[in-house]
């Protein structure tokens, strides 16, 4: 054994083995940072390794530090610590190879101290616990921007400074922020009309003129935190449009309309330029003004009563506002205005204007089912629509209607009022007994000031509103209040109320307009007959629901008078708007301006520089329609019966082959000659009204009266008024209908009062007498028996036996007239010797007169020397009796042979010159005696 073996064996190897008696210590986390370009870490806190063996040689020293795999694995790899002082335990931590920020930016791993042990070789070392590095590379700016694109195209209209025109972007692969992020952006191309931001926007410094300059080229640069310039610089080129104005294009103010062409587009060829401005909500409102065109709109031109009947409703409706007559004389204090239909507009003042319905009408209005249907416009006759503020001031109630009728042993009473924008049913079902219900309705229609049909279905307990055909539901009120009771006595007033006391309430009276006020007891109403009396005949329609867009949606109101669109994509919005059409299913629309308005909203994702478009307005005119032809024919001109046929208890048809047709004239182009041609088409068409008017004097009704088959008429729901003056038959019916009620038009005379001749007149009407027919004028004959005809002298009785054969029936063709009597007496001798002898002493006294006539005249020529005088002479003393029947006989043809008669009459007239004057006396003696046997 060695001395040094001894030594390390002896009592200071034992002292040493007991001095290693601590682990070296260090800190549990460290926070280090390397550069980019350096390899040396420095720690928070720095490293140090403790051990409490010192200050003893290698047990309280430290030999080295171990680096172990981190979270990442990596972190053995690239990092390594070393020992700088042994006694004192500092170390350092560095990365084996350089480190790339932009590849990794953290790194973790652990570390252990060991100390030197216990000797100069190691033994017995100890470790410390291991402690977790955190390790981040911190960048250097090393790399420069680049943008993303190196050209930039944008596109602006000229004329408007915009906050952005186009947005420029650069990036850097730097990892940090400082040296990442793009700190600002530069136009290097001086003197542009534009700026940059720091963000990359660009935009106009000043309007653009695309005259001036249409392309603008230049180039921007960008710059990092670090101050790093891009890499490359980019291009930008805006090009300037011209100025393109926000708005409709292609709309055109004037629209026709031709009647009869169903549905026309109003807007074939309008389209919305938003000038590339972004828009996500398009709502546009295409409004069409019908209000003055009867009660809103275009509707059949035929009275409240026809208009029922077209629709299917039931009968038995009561008038509450007829036109004024004898027979309805309690509308005739009210004012009346003038209407495009046959129904009478009444106005009432809110003051002293109220209808008074008779007892003898309001009987038979008993029940607690009813119908009340009405047409009403508040307010005044040339008012314009109330505005808010003037709705919020009407407070004042006004009645429309307010009824107590009796049924059976009780009295029931209602009344229908207004009241600011609220209608209200007050309706008491026993007055006596029951408690009152008000139903309310809050309405917009009460208070606007334009037309609106009601209808008002009462079957207690149940209440149905219709206005304009739309339902409307009803807040139900019980009203226990007190209420005066009404008196139990029957009445109805229109237009205002009475009081307790049977008087009048100022605040009850209404202000405004009504008509085609009805009520129809019974059952209800059906909800198609009351779609069917509002209905318009005219409105805005929607072409073809199935291609719009998606998004888009359309709306019309039940008078379709506005209809409304709404969308977010301008190409669909463009199309949809396209398709609007009106339509106006009249054959014979009512012409006319109707004004049109179109609306439009935008909405952008810009508010503050959203597009504001004003509203347009044109009208649409409807042309006048191809007049009908109403044609009458089938009768006349002349009608000849035997007088007692009109004496009969049934009269004569005037009209028994009646036939009225109905055709429209069109131009048409003829191929021969390529020139346009009228030509004339038989529709299916349906009359308003007939009537068969006398002309001259009235009828007298004690002698004469036209009849009419009243089941016909009845059955049809016709309505006519036959009086002295005329027969008028009333009401919208076919054509057929209409001939079968004239066909039974029958004149009748009362016994002893037939007369010679009566004439008739028939005329008729469509459309409210916009179209009439022509005047069928029809003479009518009496023919009476021949012995009442020749009666008036023997001798002219006596003649009907020389009457020629063959010129009795030709004579009297087309007419019906009864054989003489057969047995009638024949003259006796002595008076057939009489009247020859008569009838031979005129004769002679004739010739005498025209003999000395002719003398005379003869002497007067020979003192005046002039010859041409003989040729002359003279009839002023002779006298033709002309039969009364010359002139019937000439409209009606007379035979072959009795014109030659009278040819032959006048060839002996007109005989030579050269006849001596007993010859012309012949001759004229011979003329009278064929004018006796022709008549």
């Amino acid at each position: 054994m060695t001395k040094k073996e001894t030594y390390t064996r002896g009592p200071l190897s034992s002292l040493c083995r007991l001095a290693n008696k601590h682990k070296p210590w260090i800190e549990t986390e460290y926070q280090g940072i390397v550069m980019e370009n350096d390899n040396t870490v420095l720690l928070n806190p720095p490293l140090f390794a403790l051990d409490k063996d010192a200050p003893l040689h290698y047990a309280g020293e430290i030999c080295g530090f171990r680096v172990h795999n981190g979270p990442s694995g990596s972190g053995s790899v690239q990092f390594e610590a070393v020992v700088l002082d042994r006694s004192t335990g500092e170390g350092l931590v560095r990365s084996k190879e350089p480190l790339d920020c932009e590849s990794q930016r953290e790194h973790s791993f652990t570390i252990q101290a060991y100390d030197c042990g216990e000797g100069p070789d190691g033994v017995n070392s100890k470790k410390s616990h291991k402690a977790t590095v955190h390790v981040r590379v911190n960048d250097v700016n090393e790399f420069s921007p680049v943008f993303v694109e190196r050209r930039y195209e944008a596109s602006v209209p000229e004329g408007r400074l915009f906050d952005r025109i186009v947005r420029v972007e650069a990036l850097d692969a730097d990892c940090s922020p400082q040296y990442s992020q793009i700190c600002f952006y530069d136009i290097i191309t001086p003197n542009v009309p534009f700026a940059i931001d720091n963000d990359g926007n660009i935009k106009n410094t000043e309007p653009l003129d695309s005259k001036r300059q249409r392309v603008h080229t230049f180039w921007v640069t960008a710059f990092d935190c670090g101050k790093n310039r891009a890499q490359a610089d980019a291009q930008v080129v805006v090009t300037v449009k011209p100025s393109c104005k926000p708005g409709w294009i292609g709309w055109t103010k004037r629209v026709e309309y031709t009647p009869g062409s169903g549905s026309i587009p109003l807007f074939p060829s309008l389209h919305l330029e938003t000038c590339e401005e972004t828009v996500w909500n398009i709502q546009a409102t295409v409004e069409l003004q019908t209000g003055h065109i009867g009660k809103g709109c275009d509707r059949d031109s035929y009275s409240d009563r026809s208009v029922r009947r077209l629709c299917g409703a039931v009968r038995g409706e009561v008038d509450l506002l007829p036109p004024p007559s004898p027979a309805a004389n309690w509308t005739s204090a009210l004012p009346t205005l003038p209407s495009s239909d046959s129904s009478l507009i009444f106005s009432f003042n809110g003051s002293n204007h109220v209808a008074v319905v008779p007892d003898s009408v309001v009987s038979a209005l008993s029940g607690d089912h009813f119908t009340l249907q009405l047409w009403m416009r508040r307010g005044g006759a040339n008012i314009q629509p109330a505005t808010t503020q003037t709705r919020g001031n009407r407070k004042e109630e006004e009645t429309i209607v307010c009824s107590t009728v009796k049924n059976d042993d009780s009295f029931s009473h209602y009344s229908l009022s207004v009241h600011g924008c609220r209608l209200s049913l007050f309706y008491w079902p026993d007055v006596s007994a029951a408690r009152p219900v008000k139903f309310l309705w809050k309405l917009e229609q009460v208070c606007d000031s334009e037309w609106h049909h009601l209808s008002l279905s009462v079957q207690f307990p149940s209440v149905t509103l219709y206005v304009d055909g739309v339902t409307f539901d009803p807040a139900l009120i019980h009203d226990n209040g007190a209420i005066p009771n009404p008196a139990p006595r029957q009445r109805m007033f229109i237009g205002a109320c009475w009081g307790e006391t049977d008087i009048l309430y100022i605040s009850s009276y209404y202000h405004g307009l009504l008509s085609g006020v009805t009520v129809r007891p019974g059952s209800v109403e059906p909800h198609s007959v009351v779609e069917c009396l509002y209905a318009c005949r005219e409105g805005l329609d929607f072409g073809d629901l199935e291609t719009l867009g998606s998004g888009m949606k359309v709306h019309v109101n039940p008078s379709q008078s506005v209809l409304v669109l709404e969308g977010d994509d301008i190409e669909s919005f463009n199309r949809a708007v396209q398709q609007v059409t009106y339509r106006n299913s009249l054959r014979f629309a009512t012409p006319g301006v109707r004004p049109l308005k179109l609306t439009t909203s935008l909405r952008c994702f810009n508010e503050e520089s959203c597009l504001s478009l004003k509203q347009l307005e044109g009208y649409l005119v409807v042309l006048q329609p191809d007049a009908p032809q109403i044609s009458l024919s089938g009768v006349g001109p002349h009608l000849a019966r035997p007088a007692p046929e009109f004496e009969g208890p049934r009269g004569v048809p005037l009209f028994p082959e009646l036939r009225i047709v109905c055709s429209l004239s069109h131009a048409v182009n003829t191929a021969a000659q390529g020139m346009e041609a009228l030509m004339s088409d038989a529709v299916a068409h349906t009359l308003d009204g007939c009537e068969v008017q006398p002309l001259g004097e009235e009828l007298n009704p004690e002698r004469e009266e036209l009849l009419v088959d009243m089941d016909v008429v009845r059955e049809r729901g016709l309505e006519i008024i036959n009086t002295t003056a005329y027969i008028a038959i009333t009401g919208a019916e076919s054509i057929s209908v209409y001939e079968d009620v004239l066909r039974s038009v029958r004149y009748r005379l009362a016994k002893g009062s037939a007369r010679f001749e009566r004439r008739f007149r028939l005329s008729c009407s469509e459309m409210n007498g916009r179209y009439t027919s022509n005047e069928l004028t029809l003479e009518v004959n009496f023919l009476h028996s021949l012995d009442s005809l020749y009666h008036p002298s023997h001798l002219l009785a006596s003649q009907q036996q020389f009457l020629h054969p063959s010129h009795h029936a030709g004579e009297l063709s087309g007419h019906t007239l009864p054989n003489p009597h057969r047995n009638s007496v024949v003259p006796g001798a002595a008076t057939v010797i009489i009247m020859v002898c008569v009838g031979f002493l005129v004769v002679m006294v004739i010739l005498g007169v025209f003999r000395i006539r002719s003398i005379h005249r003869r002497g007067e020529g020979a003192r005046g020397g002039a010859k041409e005088g003989s040729s002359q002479w003279d009839d002023s003393a002779l006298t033709i009796i002309v039969n009364p029947m010359e002139s019937y006989e000439s409209r009606m043809g007379i035979s072959a042979d009795t014109e030659g008669e009278g040819e032959e009459d006048e060839e002996a007239v007109e005989s030579p010159d050269d006849a001596s004057d007993d010859q012309r006396i012949i001759i004229k003696k011979e003329g009278r005696e064929g004018n006796a046997r022709r008549y």
